[in-house]
């Protein structure tokens, strides 16, 4: 089995960005107290144990105080997003399995499509307007499409070597838009199959995940650039917005999850800030949210069918919802990856080789099994 890790260097701890077949990265406890280098490092480890000890990772990493740095890893396969399909069904990516699976929110049953490209990292996915759903590979650097009547895959190369597609969806001109990690936002028509990249001013900031914002412009989170972006799909032009801290190489707040919230302004979450933010799509403005528990890096947001925001924490291993009427937190017991509004009225989110839902009125939780 091989696991493929994407890390970066945080201020606190080392940040997963993309990691396969990990549930949990720990690291020595004198990591410097502030970011001196942001390295983004691409690497492959055979035969993790459930606990194993990598004494050396890459020779580009900064230095740490210590030389080794312990992954917790799953024994099964690793998810990441979730969303609800135009069948009522679940669909989600696993990126070690190499498949695009979905689960029956009536029956739980599990069915699961083999990606054709070998090792392809299957990771963000959405419904298309063409009732397709829509993924990214990031590791075989293509766009793939999956009929949910039928299962068969299509895939499409992108234009651009090593992109590093992330975060998929829908935009209101019937295109998908999708993230290219390496400072991009591409589009694809699933008409003509063409494909359209845009370039992110400077360095790129290392974009995550897009959503389709109420204003008909497509809203993005830059990671390493602290940054939110929106791009205009009839004109390609890209506007960017400071995160409040002012953030630099030394204040890396990391926003990773977007989505619209109920009051119409862009929910994100910033990992490393630890902290759930909003942004006004008409006038720009911004306003932060601090999670009460500490170093929590939250991950994937969603709005909830109880008119909440509902996000993932994925070192702090709650899920936790925040109200946009007050800006109030609570956080239930149970680790999250992707979170997603189910059909029936739930909150459905991976968890290492499991599928799990929560009732927005009752809290319950129930998870299914779903690993191979």
């Amino acid at each position: 089995m091989k696991y493929n890790i994407r890390v970066i260097l945080g201020t606190a701890s080392l940040l997963s960005i993309l990691v396969v077949g990990c549930s949990k990265i720990t690291t020595p406890a004198a990591v410097p107290a502030r970011i001196t280098t942001v390295t983004t490092v691409t690497t492959s480890v055979t035969a993790l144990s459930p606990t194993t000890t990598i004494t050396t990772i890459s020779t580009s990493l900064p230095p740490f105080p210590e030389s080794s740095i312990t992954f917790d890893a799953l024994e099964g396969t690793y998810m990441a997003p979730i969303v609800t399909g135009p069948d009522g069904n679940l669909w989600f990516t696993e990126a070690n399995g190499n498949t695009v699976d979905k689960i029956s929110p009536v029956t739980d049953a599990v069915t699961s499509y083999n990606v054709p490209t070998d090792n392809a990292g299957p990771n963000g996915i959405s419904a298309g307007p063409d009732g397709n759903m829509w993924f990214t590979e990031t590791h075989a650097n293509k766009i793939g499409k999956i009929t949910p009547t039928t299962g068969v895959i299509t895939e499409y190369n992108i234009p651009t070597d090593y992109s590093g597609p992330d975060g998929i969806v829908a935009g209101p001109d019937g295109n998908m838009w999708f993230i290219e990690t390496n400072g991009k936002i591409g589009e694809i028509s699933p008409v003509t199959d063409n494909i359209t990249e845009y370039s992110i001013p400077g360095n790129g900031g290392f974009p995550t995940n897009i959503v389709a914002g109420p204003d008909g412009n497509l809203w993005f989170t830059e990671s390493s650039g602290s940054k939110i972006g929106k791009i205009s799909p009839s004109t390609g032009d890209i506007t960017e917005y400071n995160l409040n801290n002012n953030a630099s190489l030394d204040n890396i707040l990391f926003p990773i999850g977007i989505t619209v919230g109920p009051d119409g302004n862009l929910w994100f979450t910033e990992s490393v800030a630890n902290c759930i933010g909003e942004i006004s799509p008409t006038t720009g403005s911004i306003n932060e949210y601090d999670i009460p528990a500490y170093d929590t890096y939250p991950f994937a947001i969603a709005t909830g069918p109880d008119g909440n925001l509902w996000f993932t924490e994925s070192a702090g291993h709650q899920i936790g919802k925040i109200s946009p009427q007050n800006g109030d937190i609570n956080e239930y017991d149970v680790a999250g990856g992707g979170i997603t509004a189910g059909p029936d009225g739930c909150m459905w989110f991976t968890e290492g080789n499991t599928i799990g839902k929560i009732s927005p009125s009752t809290g319950a939780i129930t998870d299914y099994n779903v690993g191979n």
